[in-house]
């Protein structure tokens, strides 16, 4: 099932249920007088928060969702029975935007529910219509119209750590190396269209699929995908021992998140200052280990937490493993 992180859809609120002319009839009451019950109110739409990345994906052939129907009015002024509410689940992460007002909603913590629209008024029987003089009302309400709107979500990925660096960086390989998820690897560039997640001792490990020069300016996967680093509590940056000039490539990238910071204006809580640590992957294309100890100690002039890792070196993938369970420990 494809990683869907966008949808819009059509909801509805239930109609409320139409008031009915009913009359009493007892037993010697001959003009018992109006009886008609009232509609019960339309379901309401609500939306919820689940611990389930994937959830969307449900939703992809489906574009209209409703709220049940109010009961209409019943005979010896019996309301009708309130229509049933419609509860969509959708991803912690989700903003989801009204498309007719623009109001816009967060969820971030699981089970949070808010209501989007509300049901419709239930009609009034011929009983709300009797007076004086008029003993026998013949009227009656219909329901009303439960609100509609059109909606779109999009999901921003909530993660412990967030695999970022430049395409063919190996942050697949190193997901299905450190948890059961099973990404797809190649060797060219975009072979992660869409992020991946995998389950690292209760943590989740995200794999954002790879930035370039300008993914700020939405060039690349651009800004669809910087904006699931958003929610990530720690940045893994990995840099390849393949590139010419380690350095260089890795402040190619922390340009972007600050370009991304700036033209959102975003909070420091963001992605340019948030904690981060840097893996300098492929390390057995190095060879030399005296140039693996000057690429590590280059790096860690600009962050402590700095790894050369071989995804053929189960010892560095062992210690890698236990250093980031300490780390997340600390977060």
């Amino acid at each position: 099932m494809s990683f869907i992180d966008e949808i819009t859809f059509e909801a509805s609120a239930g109609r409320g249920g139409d008031g009915v002319v009913r009359w009493r009839q007892e037993k010697f009451i001959p003009k018992g007088g109006p009886a008609g019950g009232d509609g019960g109110r339309g379901g309401d739409f609500y939306v919820q928060a689940v611990r389930d990345a994937h959830i969307l994906s449900k939703y992809k052939a489906q574009k209209n969702f409703s709220a049940g129907r109010g009961e209409d009015g019943g005979s010896a002024s019996l309301h009708g029975r309130k229509g049933e509410d419609f509860i969509l689940d959708l991803p912690v992460g989700s903003v989801v935007t009204n498309l007719e007002t623009d109001e816009i909603w967060r969820f971030k913590k699981e089970d949070e529910r808010i209501l989007l629209l509300r049901g419709g008024h239930g009609g009034w029987g011929n009983e709300h219509f009797k007076r004086s003089d008029n003993t026998t009302p013949k009227e009656w309400r219909p329901g009303g119209e439960g609100e509609k709107a059109n909606f779109r979500i999009e999901l921003e990925l909530f993660a412990d750590v967030g695999l970022i660096g430049l395409p063919n960086a190996g942050k697949s390989s190193l997901l299905n190396v450190l948890t059961n998820a099973r990404s797809k690897v190649g060797d060219y560039p975009f072979t992660t269209l869409d992020p991946n997640l995998g389950n690292f001792y209760g943590y989740i490990i995200a794999d954002i699929p790879g930035l370039i020069e300008g993914a700020s300016e939405g060039k690349g996967l651009g800004i669809k995908f910087l904006r699931h680093i958003k929610r990530t509590k720690i940045l893994a940056h990995l840099v390849s021992f393949e590139n010419a000039n380690m350095l260089k490539t890795y402040k190619e990238i922390r340009r972007e998140l600050k370009k991304y910071d700036k033209k959102f204006n975003l909070n420091e809580d963001e992605l340019s200052f948030k904690k981060e640590i840097v893996i300098l992957t492929k390390s057995d294309v190095a060879e030399n280990p005296k140039i693996i100890a000057k690429k590590t100690k280059e790096f860690q002039k600009i962050t402590k937490n700095v790894f050369a890792i071989s995804l053929f070196d189960d010892k560095a993938i062992k210690k890698f493993r236990d250093e980031l369970i300490k780390i997340l420990k600390k977060s």
